[in-house]
């Protein structure tokens, strides 16, 4: 009898942990866009929700507040805004891989063969799209910026006044944090930085910052599970908030 690998360890559970945990957020992230609700607490916003783009977004001072839409967007403004997200995330060269194994079985784990018949890779129609992996970056980073304002406005009480923090803020500072560094150890942002530099000693500036993405770039996997799952953590707080599950402690 032929065998189709000679792997006797338990090569199956990291693939299926993958799926478990990619179809876990994206459950709560569908009911949580959908939702349309309880994402505004002043002074926090969800990240599932900024920047606001329908008119149905409440009032905001300071925040990102752009109804661009108007009335007439019949659904949830997060549905709009989670395309940049969400593409930056499936075009990611780490969650290729993650979600090509658990869901595709291409190939399900190292040294164990694939059960397609053929293989095209990455170049035919729908797979060749993920090439725009390079904007969705460019996109994402603006919505990081957006985020990080989101941050300061954070440090304020419900009056306006400013030199304050909660709970919610130091959510959403981790949850700003490790979006910067995911999206700074992206492996098109290492090669947009120093990928096409022949000579690094005349770019010692370009040089250092290749370095440091580099640093990042190793831990591109942790990031990537890291984040995603902040990001999830600051919209539930935000919706518990909001909904008045809890009060956000007060630091100062």
């Amino acid at each position: 009898m032929t065998v189709r690998h000679l792997r006797t360890d338990r090569w199956w559970l990291p693939p299926a942990a993958t799926a478990a945990g990619l179809l876990a957020f994206i459950v709560y992230a569908t009911w949580r866009a959908f939702a349309g609700s309880h994402y505004y607490s002043e002074p926090y916003i969800s990240p599932f929700y900024s920047p606001c783009l329908a008119s149905s977004c409440p009032a905001m001072p300071g925040g990102a507040r752009w109804p661009i839409f108007g009335s007439w967007w019949p659904l949830s403004p997060a549905v709009i805004i989670l395309i940049v997200p969400l593409g930056f995330r499936m075009t990611c060269y780490y969650y290729r891989k993650a979600y090509y194994r658990a869901f595709w079985s291409s190939p399900p784990a190292c040294a164990v063969a694939e059960p397609h018949a053929t293989y095209s890779g990455e170049t035919r129609f729908p797979l060749i799209l993920q090439n725009v992996h390079r904007y969705f970056l460019y996109l994402s980073t603006i919505v990081a910026v957006i985020l990080t304002w989101d941050l300061v406005l954070a440090f304020r009480d419900k009056h306006g006044s400013w030199g304050h923090a909660g709970l919610g803020t130091l959510v959403l500072l981790v949850n700003a944090g490790l979006l910067w560094t995911y999206t700074l150890s992206c492996h098109s942002c290492r090669h947009i930085v120093g990928g096409r530099l022949r000579h690094f000693s005349k770019h010692p500036v370009r040089y250092k910052l290749w370095g440091w993405i580099g640093v990042l770039n190793n831990r591109h996997m942790l990031l990537a599970w890291t984040s995603l799952f902040m990001v999830g953590f600051a919209d539930f707080y935000i919706y518990l908030v909001s909904s008045g599950a809890f009060a956000d402690p007060r630091f100062f």
